[in-house]
This record gives C-alpha cells, structure tokens and sequence, in this order.
C-alpha cells in the first residue's frame, strides 16, 4: 500500500490502534487468490473446501507485532499470499485446495508432458480437465506463476476458449492473463466476428498494458463509431511510444485524418493482416506454404481465398495441401472438383482414363463420376478409389471424414456383402454412448438397475433393497460367475455404507485382481489428484466402456480408496450398463 502523505500514514496508524484488541472474522471468497492470510488461516482454509463459494478465515490481530510494521513509503504486512487459479471448486470433484500438497513438481510436470501427447477421449479430456482445472494450491517446489502457464498453456494448445472464458471470469488476476486475452481475441478475429472480439478485449484488466490489444481496442472504439475516444487512446499510446508506423497508417486512414493508407499486407499478426485486408482496396492476398494457420482461418472466414481460374493447378494443388492440413476449408475443395469441366466422354470413361490426368484432376473426374452414379454399389467403389488417389498424394486427412460421410448416407442393408466390412472399417463413428438409453438387466449384476444409485435416480434405502433382491435372485444360479465389473459395482457399494452379504465372500473374489504396486501407493501416501492424473493416463484414447473388465475395477477400485467418488460414479455409468 502506497502511503504519498503523513496524513493517510496518521489515518492508518489510528485504525491499527482501533482494531488492535479485537479478534476480527474476516470472509474471504477463495477465488480471489490476492487475499493475504496467516499460516493458521490457510489450515482452516484447506479443512473446509466443501463450502462452494465462501470460506470463513478466523485471523487475530493481537497476534500481529506492531513493532514490526515498518512505515516508510509501503507497508510490509506479515502475511502470506494466496495465490490459486481454476475454474472448478475442487470439493464438486472431492478434492481440496491442497490436493498436490503431496506429489513433487517434476511429477507434475513429466505427466502432463506425457498427456500432451495423448488424444484424449471424452471419457479422459472429462477427467483430465476436473482434476486440472479444480482451484488448488501449485505443487512443492513449483511457483504459481509455472502453475498457472501449465494451465493456460494446455487451454490454448487445445483451442479450449469455453475454459479460458470461464477462467477468466472467476480469476481477475493472474499471471501472463493477457496472453489468453489476445487468444480469444485473435480467435474470433480469425472467424471474422470483430463484434465479438471486440467483447473479448474488455477481460484485458486497465492494469495490465499490453501493445497489441490496446492497438484492437483503439480500432474496436473506431469500430463502434467513437472516434473521439480512439483519439484519445490512440494519442496516450504514442505518448507512451507502443505505436508504429503501419499502425499509425491504417489508424490515422480509419479516424479519417488521412484519405489514403499503404497498400503494404502486413502478416507479423492478425491484428496487422486484418487491418491490411480492410483498409487496402481491392485486397488481393496470396497464401504460402508458411503463411500462419491463424491467418488462413480469417481468409477462408472473410471468404478472401478464391480460385476463379479452375486452370491453375500448382494453386489447386496447394489449397489441397492447405486443406489436408486443417488451414484450408476441406468442403471447398470438393466444390471447386465440381467446376472442373470433363466432356460427356471423359465421364462416361473415367474409371479408364483419370489415369493420364494430374492428380488433381483426376480426383475431380472421379469425384464428379460419383456424383452421377445411381447405383449403390458404383458410389461406393469410386469412394473407395478416390480414397486411393487421396492417399497417394498423402492427403487422406482432406479425404476421411468426407467418404465416412458418404457413406453413412447408404442404407446399411443396402450395401452389397462384399463391401460391408471395408465400409464399416471407414465410417468415422462418433461415440454417442452416454446418450443412449441403458438397458437393465437383473439377471446380471453390474447391468441391474442398482446402477441408478450411481445415477442419483434412486436412494441409498431402495438401491440396498434392489441389490438384495437381485443378489438373491443370481445366488441361487450356481453358474453365475462374478465377473470383474461386479466386483468394482460390490467393492464401490461397500465404499458407500451398503450391506453385502457374507455369503457373498466379496474379499476372496477381489482376490483374483491385481492392483498396480504403484497406483496404490499414491492412494496410500495421499496424492489422489496425482493418482487420478495417472488414471487418465491409462485411460487415454479410450472411453471407459471401452476398457477391459479388469482395468475398469482396479480404477474403480483405487478411486474408492482415494474417496473420489463423483470421477467413479462417472467410470461406473459408462463403463458397466448396457445400452440401447
């Protein structure tokens, strides 16, 4: 606290001599990670993560030696800073603010590494971002400010904007907060909604300068048709010498204080290429092989990439390239294959003569062959061959969800015999699993409908009666073997209070699982926010359905040991009914 006269350094010492015989109960929102508490305090803090939104922090000021307050232009208060950044309560996930108090730096940062590189299925990303996101404090031997640019680092990597957004209203401050600002300013840049983007700049605290976003909301106010307050900006941004001359060029063009403007196409940024694109008549841009994928996105947003000469084949040829690698609008190549003009010849014999074409062309006469195919089984082996000329070109991602597409379209009963494995083999199946409805079966245990406690369709009372019922029924069929999933449905019961019957010798048959050695040391020395990290390693690309019997208990299983039972539940509900 700055103190710039003796009489605010009177008026403070007055305060502290008013307070000073009392005991003060201060409320502290845990989200503002700038509040400053005792080491008392953050133990009470930690001990009560349950509540969502308030912690109360008892601090006594009597314990606060006033001798040791230095006044000289600041204040030093002895206290330590809460410095925390999220976007989940930890309690939602059964964690705590301290959930990494128990697991080293280096561990944290070697498993994300290796996250990094995994595709995550929805069942793992869920997990992934639950644990990761949670508010908590950083690790041992790792500084907030690390913590923190793991986290928006990971957002940005995986164009996670929905997180960033949220971040961003429930921190106010935090550190590298304008890195993230710009990405979803440039992001909505990139997809031509200026309004948008404009919205976006406003989380940029007045605090935090920073050149590149003050340069968008001085355009944003010319934008919104207040000129007289962009002068203004624009004017302290000169002062404090963050401007330039091609900025100043399209600003001074955009306030109307010049009528002409460079035809220069600046592409450092986009912030720089959209204001070449808006202010240079005429704006013709050609794309290159190194021209920035954020870049190409506003092209094909501002629908500035056109090919009006069909002719042009090395330009064709690098918009399929473009479009193979995520820069280039995939369905526009497929539109520009239906300008290429063939003869009636040409495509009445193009399983004959694509051959002698270049690639390209080739691609568009079989793909317009498609196109006037009637029968199903003709459509379905130029698929099949344009597959081929796509992948010899090495372009099978332009390609791929294009022919699952297809072929989703035909009447599965439809397909002739001898093209219906290859066919499934390529549809791209978009797992719409937990939507489906479940199927009980109480002949089985893990399909029954003890499942809606896990649910939360049912109460703990009817659930024991339905396991009872159930369990009685499948006793009496000597056959019935307790398979993997029963157990992690039994052992998960038992973690939740229910009666399991002694009949039952639920700890023999959990017997013939093994638990990894090393998962379950991390339950036992109490890092369950590690542990859960490592599930969502093992989890990785599958969802959890999809995982063998025996690795959906030993989760299940070190999840109940570690009382996380809400990422449980979630395991359960997937993995163990069946589905319609």
């Amino acid at each position: 606290m700055k103190l710039t006269s003796l009489n605010r350094i009177s008026s403070l010492l007055i305060i502290l001599v008013l307070i000073s015989p009392l005991k003060a109960e201060e409320e502290i929102n845990i989200w503002n990670k700038s509040k400053k508490v005792s080491p008392e305090a953050e133990k009470t803090i930690i001990g009560n993560t349950t509540e969502k939104s308030k912690i109360k922090i008892k601090t006594d000021f009597n314990k606060i030696d006033k001798n040791k307050i230095e006044i000289e232009n600041e204040i030093q208060e002895n206290l330590d800073e809460i410095k925390i950044f999220g976007v989940f309560d930890p309690a939602e996930n059964d964690f705590s603010l301290d959930m990494w108090s128990g697991t080293q730096a280096e561990d944290i940062r070697s498993i994300i590494k290796r996250i990094n590189k995994i595709k995550l299925s929805n069942t793992s990303q869920s997990f992934f971002e639950n644990i990761f996101f949670s508010f908590a404090y950083p690790p041992p031997g790792m500084g907030d400010k690390e913590f923190v640019e793991l986290k928006i680092n990971w957002m940005i990597a995986n164009n996670r904007s929905d997180l960033i957004e949220q971040s961003l209203k429930q921190n106010k401050s935090f550190h590298n907060k304008r890195k993230v600002v710009q990405f979803i300013v440039d992001e909505n840049i990139a997809k031509a909604n200026i309004k948008e983007s404009c919205e976006k700049v406003n989380f940029l605290d007045k605090s935090i300068k920073d050149a590149y976003l003050e340069k968008f909301k001085i355009y944003c106010l010319i934008f919104n048709d207040k000129k007289n307050e962009a002068q203004l900006l624009y004017d302290i941004l000169k002062e404090q010498k963050k401007s330039d001359k091609f900025f100043d060029d399209k600003i001074n063009y955009l306030l109307g204080i010049s009528n002409e403007t460079s035809n220069k196409i600046k592409e450092d940024n986009l912030l720089n290429f959209y204001l070449s694109s808006i202010t240079i008549k005429k704006f013709e841009y050609e794309p290159k092989k190194n021209t920035k994928k954020i870049i190409w996105e506003y092209l094909n947003a501002a629908n500035l990439i056109k090919l009006d000469d069909v002719d042009d084949k090395e330009k064709l040829k690098n918009l399929e390239i473009a479009a193979n690698q995520g820069q280039f609008q995939k369905e526009k190549i497929f539109s520009i294959y239906r300008r290429i003009p063939f003869d009636i010849n040409n495509l009445i014999n193009a399983n004959n003569i694509y051959q002698t074409l270049n690639p390209s062309d080739a691609r568009a006469l079989i793909y317009q062959k498609f196109l006037l195919s009637d029968k199903i089984e003709n459509k379905i082996s130029l698929l099949f061959l344009l597959d081929d000329l796509f992948k010899k070109d090495n372009l099978s991602n332009l390609y791929s969800n294009f022919m699952s597409d297809r072929l989703k379209e035909f009447d599965p009963s439809n397909i002739p015999e001898s093209y219906k494995e290859a066919v499934k083999n390529k549809i791209i199946s978009e797992d719409r699993f937990i939507e489906n409805k479940i199927k009980y079966n109480d002949k089985i245990l893990y399909k029954s409908k003890v499942i809606k406690y896990f649910l939360g369709e049912t109460d703990k009372k009817k659930a024991q009666k339905d396991f009872n019922k159930i369990y009685k029924k499948i006793s009496k069929n000597r056959k019935y073997f307790f398979s993997a999933k029963d157990i992690a449905l039994i052992d998960s019961l038992k973690k939740d209070g229910f009666e399991i019957p002694k009949s039952l010798n639920y700890s023999e048959l959990s017997k013939k699982y093994d638990i990894p050695a090393n998962l379950l040391n991390l339950a036992k020395t109490n890092q369950s926010a590690f542990l859960a990290l490592k599930i969502v390693e093992i989890i990785g690309e599958d969802e959890a359905h999809e995982l063998d019997p025996e690795t959906i208990y030993f989760i299940t299983y070190l999840l109940n040991q570690t009382d996380l039972r809400k990422l449980r539940n979630e395991i359960l509900i997937s993995a163990l009914p069946q589905r319609s």
